[in-house]
């Protein structure tokens, strides 16, 4: 099987290499033709992975691939580690990353970077399985820096726009705060265990339980406490949790392909998986825990306020991603980090297809983006109306769709959960789940229904895509709505990740709430009894009222609250205050630096006062150079005698 492993990581390496290198060699067709033969080798056998590994109970494989170099006896190697979690995770990563290199064939029909972008979307595809597939903190730090930089490329990628430049400058530099925090947590690991590879740091934890290290004078930290906060700081960047969110709305000046791909379904999910990953060190630190799921929870709720203020199709659903992901942060603070990667695998599904859905909208009104210019699209877009329909309601976790069960479990964790902050958590994801019942269908109001708001011209060009934009919605639609049912049992707080999770028994929710997750109809038949659902059609209930009924309302209730308005609108003031404090604190500080230390220290003082002091020194030396030999006679006179005194008096010893 090892080869098998390698296959799936090295096709789509194969696939960027040859449509980067020789795009412009062989042409269009062959540069998407190859990239995606390569995705779709990675795919099926990931599908061939997971069904030996988590259905048919074959063993993990654990072992190093290639050692790359070994230092005072500490390997550093590229090896897999291939377990219920990780196969779940390549076959997600592969199917959705197959279904938008398939997309990408008639969105990027007319782009002049045609090859290139196939190149960037399946390297970064090998950069996300070396990630998931890692069996060690150096090849995990490897993909993880992989994936950021193809980030980087790709939301750039139309470098031309002085906003994607922007966005893709904003997103790695928010990402490098995050990965510093990531690094010192790997040297934390490193420096206490002795070893970077997982089995040997989680069969070794008691090297750092009730260990404690003085960080600040007086102030003694637990170790594992300090290595769980440090990692997960990566985990806020990657995973853009408050406050290293800004970057992702941002992001959306990239292609749609890309946040489909980076942006909702892989990339942003890499910090939760991590985590996830990671639960031996964090079930060994209450602390951390809360941490994870205060941050989580107000990532789940205030950017889902944020989604209530836009108008731009795509970054509707980037606040939406957002918040999502606080919800799966909020699991993983709740020891549920099986319903966190549960919900992980269905949002990856209903969130592609909804940025798809978006792009499909995007390509029909010519490049428009606001949704105050659309409306009544359901009578010219079938295909993407239905399928918008289906992702919207696995969003909002109707029941019986697949973001139904997920969603359900964690906030069914966080209501069970003994940690001191859950209490707020269960409020956040409770009016979460209002709140994106009313983003989500207000978009879904504003682009299908109601008034038709486009120009004559482009009414009169509207038509639904061509066939390789619609297979994939509708491909991402049927899991939208399956997925969830299928592995609700076991996968939401069962036994089916065996060894790869581990939770330690005071963090496990009640057996009674495990055994009411096993039958996929009977939890939707017990929503009834639950809060969400009505919360939930709450959310729906108002959208319409605002967006279909009554839509003048809207406007009526923005005149009433415009101060409110305002400060969403701006998204807190964080980017301006990013921009002021850390942005603008940097280059003032860079400045000052320049002018004092460079200009003043060591150009005037250090630099140009030394040429200057011996510029001085030689010109008083040169006045000894005279040309007379008399003069030079009485100088050596003169030094003679001083050394003759010099022995006389003492002042030398030969």
């Amino acid at each position: 099987m090892r080869n098998v492993y390698l296959w799936i990581v090295l096709a789509p390496l194969f696939g960027a290499i040859i449509a980067g290198l020789f795009g412009r060699l062989i042409g269009r067709s062959a540069a998407h033709w190859v990239t995606i033969l390569g995705v779709a080798i990675s795919f099926v056998l990931s599908i061939i992975v997971f069904k030996s590994v988590a259905l048919d109970g074959h063993p993990a494989f654990n072992g190093p691939v290639y050692t790359w170099m070994v230092s005072d006896g500490v390997k550093f190697e590229v090896g897999f580690l291939i377990d219920k979690l990780s196969s779940i995770m390549m076959v997600v990563v592969t199917f959705v990353s197959l279904m938008v290199h398939i997309y990408t064939v008639g969105y990027m029909r007319d782009d002049p970077g045609y090859q290139r972008f196939f190149s960037y979307i399946s390297l970064f595809t090998f950069a996300m399985l070396m990630l998931v597939m890692s069996n060690n903190f150096m090849q995990l730090f490897f993909g993880w820096e992989a994936v950021g930089l193809v980030s980087y490329l790709l939301i750039g990628f139309w470098y031309t726009k002085d906003s994607a430049i922007y966005a893709n400058l904003k997103a790695f530099l928010v990402n490098r705060v995050g990965d510093f925090g990531f690094l010192l947590g790997i040297a934390a690991v490193l420096m206490y265990f002795g070893s970077l590879d997982y089995s040997t740091v989680f069969g070794s934890l008691d090297k750092v339980q009730g260990k404690f290290i003085h960080i600040l004078p007086g102030s003694a930290w637990s170790v594992s406490t300090v290595i769980c906060l440090l990692l997960f700081v990566g985990a806020m960047g990657k995973s853009a949790q408050v406050p290293l969110h800004v970057w992702l709305p941002d992001s959306m000046e990239g292609p749609t392909p890309i946040s489909a791909l980076i942006h909702a379904a892989t990339m942003v999910t890499a910090g939760i998986f991590m985590v996830a990953r990671m639960s031996p060190l964090y079930e060994l630190s209450e602390t951390a825990l809360s941490v994870v799921m205060v941050i989580g929870a107000i990532t789940a709720l205030f950017m889902g306020f944020l989604g209530l203020v836009q108008n731009d199709i795509k970054r509707v659903v980037a606040y939406s991603t957002l918040s999502q992901l606080g919800y799966m942060t909020v699991a993983l603070g709740s020891s549920a980090y099986m319903a966190g990667i549960f919900h992980l695998m269905t949002h990856a599904f209903f969130k592609a297809l909804l940025f798809l859905a978006a792009g499909s909208v995007i390509i029909a009104m010519h490049h428009e983006q606001d949704m105050r210019k659309m409306g009544g699209l359901r009578n010219y877009m079938p295909i993407t109306w239905v399928t918008s329909l289906i992702g919207s309601l696995a969003l909002i976790g109707t029941p019986g769709f697949a973001g139904f069960y997920s969603k359900d479990a964690i906030i069914t964790a966080v209501e069970h959960s003994k940690l001191a902050v859950s209490g707020f958590a269960y409020f956040a994801l409770l009016a979460g789940v209002f709140i994106t019942a009313l983003y989500s269908f207000r978009m879904y109001f504003m682009v299908f229904h109601g008034k038709e708001r486009m120009d004559e011209h482009t009414r009169s060009h509207l038509h639904e895509t061509q066939w390789v934009v619609t297979i994939p919605l509708i491909l991402l639609a049927i899991p939208s709505v399956i997925i969830g049912a299928v592995f609700v049992h076991g996968m939401a707080f069962g036994d089916f990740f065996g060894d790869a999770i581990t939770v330690a028994s005071a963090h496990r929710v009640s057996p009674e709430v495990e055994h009411h997750f096993e039958n996929w109809f009977g939890l939707i038949w017990h929503s009834f009894t639950e809060l969400p659902m009505y919360f939930a059609g709450m959310g729906v209930f108002l959208a319409w009222v605002f967006y279909i009924k009554k839509p003048e309302l809207p406007e009526k209730i923005l005149l009433k609250t415009r101060p409110l308005y305002r400060v969403l609108v701006n998204k807190y003031y964080m980017d301006r205050m990013n921009e002021i404090v850390f942005a603008g604190g940097s280059r003032r500080l860079g400045s000052g630096l320049w002018k004092w230390g460079d200009v003043r220290i060591i150009d005037t003082l250090i630099i140009n006062g030394t040429a200057n002091l011996i510029a001085q020194l030689a010109a008083q030396v040169r006045r000894i150079q005279t040309g007379f030999l008399y003069h030079y006679a009485f100088s050596m006179i003169i030094g003679l005698l001083l050394l003759i005194a010099a022995f006389v008096f003492g002042w030398m010893h030969i």
